[in-house]
């Protein structure tokens, strides 16, 4: 029997519930804890026929687990109650038909954001003839194969709304800078205003290098090129942050004055900013969102990129609704390489293959190590992350050190524990500090990255730096990439919340990409651990990945997939609508 564990906060709003309800209902106070617990989860709602059978435990201690009703009895008496309400009531929570319960705010949100989509759906007028020679010259024929790039540009050509999804190397950047060069050249009259923007400030930095390598790659006219954006935003600033308050200066009341939005990583937009972001566009803005649709979803409520793409994911091409095109070709694993190839078995699901694969030493890009035991794993640790952070040890410079943040990186699902970030780190800095002082380096680097949004820093969650010890005539400072100068100074006093980088939880490198990864799964089986979560720690390598873990704890990893309960997917592709 699964058991799911209450905390203080699902105990005081079920209390709060009640107290608004004005008298006790049955089934009332464990259906509002549960609702605030799979919330804190990651999921949208509590579907109620999925909780049946489960063991409830209150948070005080030595209290007996709750019992939940029958699901059809239980949702007969929520809908007995003043506290809850049908979809478009205005109550605290929310029951739909299906039986999924919803607090307002997410039904809201969900609400918001299936419209936003199903409004943008419909064809678009244009001419044919001048969409397939615009196609004809930026993807030519391939001699009968099928593109998939040149169906993601046809659809993002002749509808509001578009997703291109693949993995890593499948060229989505490209495709999209293509599509904003066509819809530059076929604009009848004024030229569109284009805005790129990511979740994070790292995400928004590598969206702008990737298009600028493009068009710079792709020999564009000057009229085109000029008429393309030059920055990318975090969806945050794009939005406007209202200091001191969780509203956005752009919303529907004062939408953005954008004709084209593209999103970059939109695997990892929750549903509450999806909903804001859709909110603050123009009815005739078109909308494109690159992403991996296998990849993690995002740390807050909601999957939407997945919900988004859930039509039909067999097909590599699915309309009708919202026009999902998923690239398949990767331009940087081919047939032979090891990554690829586990990447694949990892989100098939085949744990055993996965396995095999991982443990037979066939490919000079995957390496498996059995995970220490906890006497021997720190001294190794140690030994094998020094040499993977050699290079950084020795920089000379904040711009050498910064350079080389991408050779190397250590994992790890979890934060606390023997093998979570805050040990990992530790034990590196460790390392690093012995290999710096046997090296000829004059100082002492760290690698940071910020966990918060700072506007008049221009530092936001996800950014990367290195931070420089104080010296005997300075003091202690910050260093991160700058697109226009190349490198940016920062007292590091001035700095905003930040975390030492040597080792990082897989959903913050979401966006990222290294050289080597070293990923260190833990030697218990954990709720964290997924084949998303696998599949995203592996396809941060861009030549090597080395995972140490339990053989088992890993297949099972592999077969275990992330739900998070949404009616998203039905709203959007079945005949219920918003």
């Amino acid at each position: 029997m699964m058991v799911i564990q209450l905390s203080s906060l699902d105990h005081h709003f079920a209390d709060f519930i009640i107290r608004v309800e004005g008298r006790s209902r049955e089934g009332l106070w464990i259906a509002a804890a549960l609702v605030s617990c799979v919330t804190c989860r990651g999921h949208v709602c509590l579907d109620l026929s999925t909780v049946e059978g489960y063991g409830i435990t209150p948070f005080q201690p030595g209290s007996a687990p709750l019992r939940p009703p029958p699901a059809g009895r239980w949702q007969e008496l929520l809908s007995g109650c003043d506290t809850v309400g049908l979809p478009g009531d205005y109550t605290p929570l929310v029951l739909d038909g299906a039986g999924r319960l919803y607090l307002h705010r997410s039904w809201d949100s969900e609400r918001g954001v299936a419209a936003g989509i199903l409004a943008r759906c419909a064809l678009l007028p244009g001419s044919a003839a001048d969409l397939a020679e615009g196609l004809d010259r930026y993807f030519p024929p391939t001699n009968g194969e099928d593109d998939l790039q040149r169906e993601a540009a046809r659809a993002a050509l002749s509808r509001q709304f578009t997703v291109i999804s693949g993995g890593p190397g499948t060229g989505k950047t490209t495709t999209v800078a293509r599509i904003l060069a066509l819809l530059v050249e076929l604009a009848d009259g004024e030229t569109p205003r284009i805005f790129l923007a990511a979740p994070t400030g790292k995400a928004a930095m590598r969206l702008k290098q990737s298009i600028l390598h493009s068009v710079e790659r792709l020999a564009f006219p000057e009229a085109v090129r000029s008429a393309l954006p030059q920055e990318v935003l975090t969806i945050h600033r794009l939005l406007g942050v209202v200091p001191g308050q969780s509203a956005f200066r752009h919303n529907r009341d004062n939408p953005l004055h954008c004709d084209v939005l593209v999103v970059d990583e939109a695997s990892m937009i929750d549903l509450t900013l999806m909903s804001r972001l859709l909110e603050a566009l123009r009815a005739d803005a078109r909308v494109i969102l690159l992403g991996d649709r296998d990849q993690l979803a995002s740390v807050e409520a909601g999957a939407v990129l997945s919900d988004i793409c859930a039509g039909d994911r067999d097909a590599a091409v699915s309309g009708g609704r919202p026009a999902i095109v998923h690239l398949t070709r990767s331009y940087r694993f081919t047939d032979e390489s090891g990554i690829g190839r586990l990447s694949r078995l990892i989100n098939a699901g085949d744990g055993n293959g996965a396995l095999t694969l991982l443990k037979s030493g066939l490919y000079g890009d995957v390496c498996w190590r059995q995970l220490p035991s906890a006497e021997n794993f720190a001294e190794v640790f140690k030994v094998v992350a020094g040499q993977g952070y050699a290079a950084f040890a020795r920089s000379a410079t904040p711009s050498e050190a910064l350079n080389l943040m991408e050779h190397f990186c250590v994992l790890s699902p979890h934060r606390e524990g023997r093998h979570g970030v805050g040990s990992l780190n530790h034990l590196i800095d460790s390392s690093v500090s012995r290999l710096r002082s046997a090296g000829s380096s004059a100082i002492s680097l760290t690698p940071i990255m910020i966990t918060g949004n700072t506007y008049d820093l221009g530092l936001f969650n996800g950014d990367s730096g290195v931070l420089v010890a104080a010296s005997s005539t300075e003091g202690p400072e910050a260093f991160f990439p700058d697109p226009d100068s190349g490198v940016r100074r920062l007292s590091a006093l001035r700095l905003p919340q930040h975390e030492t980088a040597f080792a990082l939880t897989i959903h913050k490198v979401q966006g990222s990409e290294f050289d080597t990864v070293l990923l260190v799964l833990p030697d218990q089986m954990s709720e964290v651990l997924s084949r998303e979560l696998l599949y995203t720690a592996v396809t941060r390598a861009r030549k090597r990945v080395e995972i140490w873990c339990d053989g088992d704890i890993f297949r099972r990893a592999v077969e275990r997939r992330i739900e998070r309960s949404s009616g998203l997917r039905d709203r959007l592709w079945r005949e219920e609508r918003p």
